[in-house]
């Protein structure tokens, strides 16, 4: 029985915090259900109607992101004025994207809305709260739409396998996905990179197994829990944009991504432009990488970081 009772707790302490967050995450669609019903709100859940709701839930985020993780964001400068792609390293759990999410509309009230894997759209209950937050799935009409309509729009190329099969080595698992630099170029906006420091010392996953491996390939589901949730500090920083120039030829472009990156990457003599452009994105989330963190994670210089007065 002692046994047993310390297997609970050490499972208990692993997962509390992951499942208080899914808690807060149903706790926050609850509360947007009962306004809509006691307001009578029917507008689209983009319309401004639905900004009042959409302060409470960000201001709700913002103070969990305060007091558990010391969240700090940096570089909203580099945001453009207009629609742009962000681009962003996917966590074990994208908890820090939340953040971001809240904190970009109390600070400019502005919308971003987000590209989510398809297996988000069929867990229940949460359909209002992915309306009013803007979560939609990543078709590229869809995207197209959003970026006409001057939205930022955001998208993990490495998403859910990043999340389950990524580790303290940050190292990115974006694999051949290269749409949204064709989108980039097709809808004539900026990709932006973004990077938050320490998420993979907040939450992890288990160590690959190929079972899980082959088990999420053939599923697409994300099949191994994360654990962990210290309160160890977050600090987004959003990079300087990466501009779209309608003049640019490929040769330019090639040699705008090795004057950045020591890697030569050629393709019989033929580069295409979207791929230059995905390779100049990852290599500029990989240089946030660099530059703002410890490699590999160490979750007690995360904890640390807490008391680090210098970097703000």
């Amino acid at each position: 029985m002692v046994i047993i009772s310390v297997i609970i707790g050490a499972i208990f302490v692993f997962f509390i915090v992951p499942l208080t967050i899914l808690l807060f995450i149903y706790l926050t669609s609850i509360s947007l259900l009962i306004y809509q019903r006691n307001s009578e709100v029917k507008a689209d859940p983009l319309s401004d109607d639905w900004d009042s709701a959409r302060k409470t839930v960000a201001s709700c985020w913002d103070i969990y992101a305060r007091i558990w993780h010391g969240y700090e964001l940096h570089g909203v400068e580099n945001l453009p004025e207009g629609p742009g792609i962000v681009v962003y390293y996917h966590g074990a759990i994208p908890i820090d994207y939340l953040y971001f999410l809240s904190r970009l509309f109390l600070w400019k009230k502005r919308i971003c809305l987000s590209v989510a894997d398809h297996f988000v759209f069929r867990l229940p209950g949460l359909k209002l709260l992915l309306g009013v937050t803007g979560v939609m799935p990543g078709t590229r009409e869809k995207c197209l739409s959003a970026l006409k309509n001057g939205y930022l729009v955001s998208i993990s190329p490495g998403g859910v396998r990043e999340a389950l099969f990524s580790d303290e080595s940050y190292q990115l698992i974006w694999g051949n996905r290269k749409g949204f630099a064709q989108i980039a170029l097709d809808a004539k906006v900026p990709i932006i990179p973004m990077y938050t420091q320490n998420v993979r010392e907040g939450y992890r996953m288990f160590k690959e197994r190929r079972f899980f491996r082959q088990l999420y390939e053939s599923t697409r589901l994300p099949v191994t829990p994360p654990y962990g949730g210290l309160p160890v500090k977050f600090r987004t920083y959003i990079g300087e944009p990466i501009p779209y120039d309608p003049n640019i030829t490929t040769e330019e472009l090639v040699e705008k991504v090795t004057s950045v990156c020591t890697v030569l990457y050629c393709i019989s003599g033929y580069v295409k432009v979207n791929f230059l452009l995905s390779f100049q994105t990852k290599t500029a989330v990989q240089a946030l990488i660099k530059k703002h963190q410890t490699i590999p994670g160490s979750i007690w210089k995360a904890l640390l970081d807490r008391f680090d007065k210098r970097r703000k």
